[in-house]
């Protein structure tokens, strides 16, 4: 990126990263991801494939992702995802009940849904159960749709509920359109455009506060931006605006389509994104690491 670890770029401080890669065919295409523990991450990929894993850090710095499982994702009677149309999973987050994580939701593409899977051991399994979305959405049959999707911390205003982000379909002009997913928070909600960038996922901060990674590729150069939104402005009929904490371009970019967030053992948040590859022998998988200054100064 740049910089050196422990230096800031524009508004976060870098920590490193690892280029991943293996020989398994499966292994490719990662476009979501999210933490169960402080190590123990869970991914997918757009040829629907769970890929779940240890990274493990050496002092503060990724170092390797260890214990790695490539599981297919199947469909409600148990069975692997028959087509394309039906495998582009983008998002997911871990679901904790009982301050347990307990199963993943997982955001699709085209066939364009949202289905839950258990979570055993930090490893999804078993059969698809489908959660229920706007029709308005479900509707919707293209590569633009359920890009972005997670689930509300305890201290967020709408604790609980799924946010599913759109990519690239708008219900008010010169926004994204947005949707909540809960029992006193449904209802659709607005991303401002900002930056000629579309949306590939986001993730809460523990305080509510909202991140959203954002990507162009334009004159065969990839852009990652990154904001922050108040937890305020994550309510049914607002438009999300925040602030650019980050914005890059050039070599060391690739196609990041995956942000999460996890606490680490000193108390401290990270910010971890992931770069798809499409499975292209020109582009990276890349898994970067960055925090809040705020959250450095405060250790």
């Amino acid at each position: 990126m740049g910089v050196s670890p422990g230096g800031t770029i524009d508004g976060l401080v870098y920590h490193g990263g690892l280029q991943l890669a293996s020989g398994h065919p499966g292994f490719g295409g990662l476009s979501g991801l999210s933490f169960a523990s402080d190590t123990r991450l869970v991914m997918v990929t757009d040829e629907g494939h769970f890929v779940s894993g240890d990274l493990m850090l050496d002092e503060g710095r990724p170092a390797a992702l260890d214990n790695v499982e490539i599981d297919a994702i199947l469909n409600s009677s148990g069975q692997p995802l028959p087509r394309k149309f039906a495998r582009d999973s983008e998002s997911i987050d871990v679901v904790f009940r009982n301050g347990r994580p307990d199963a993943v939701r997982v955001g699709f593409e085209n066939l364009t849904r949202v289905a839950e899977f258990s979570l055993v051991d930090g490893r999804p399994e078993g059969p698809a159960t489908e959660i229920a979305i706007p029709d308005w959405l479900s509707r919707l049959r293209t590569n633009e749709t359920i890009e972005s999707l997670c689930m509300a911390p305890p201290a967020s205003p709408v604790a609980g509920s799924t946010l599913l982000i759109t990519e690239g379909h708008s219900l008010e002009p010169g926004s994204w359109a947005a949707t909540l997913l809960g029992v006193r928070d449904r209802g659709d909600l607005h991303l401002a455009q900002q930056g000629r960038v579309n949306p590939t996922d986001c993730a809460f901060l523990a305080n509510g506060d909202l991140l959203v990674v954002e990507r162009s590729f334009m004159f065969l150069t990839f852009t990652v931006q990154i904001r922050l939104i108040p937890a305020e402005e994550v309510r049914p009929g607002a438009m999300m605006t925040g602030e650019v904490i980050l914005r890059a371009s050039g070599g060391d970019v690739d196609n990041f389509e995956g942000i999460a967030t996890r606490i680490l053992p000193d108390g401290s948040e990270r910010i971890t994104i992931v770069s798809d590859d499409n499975f292209l022998g020109l582009q990276r998988t890349l898994l970067l690491e960055f925090s809040l200054p705020q959250d450095e100064a405060d250790r």
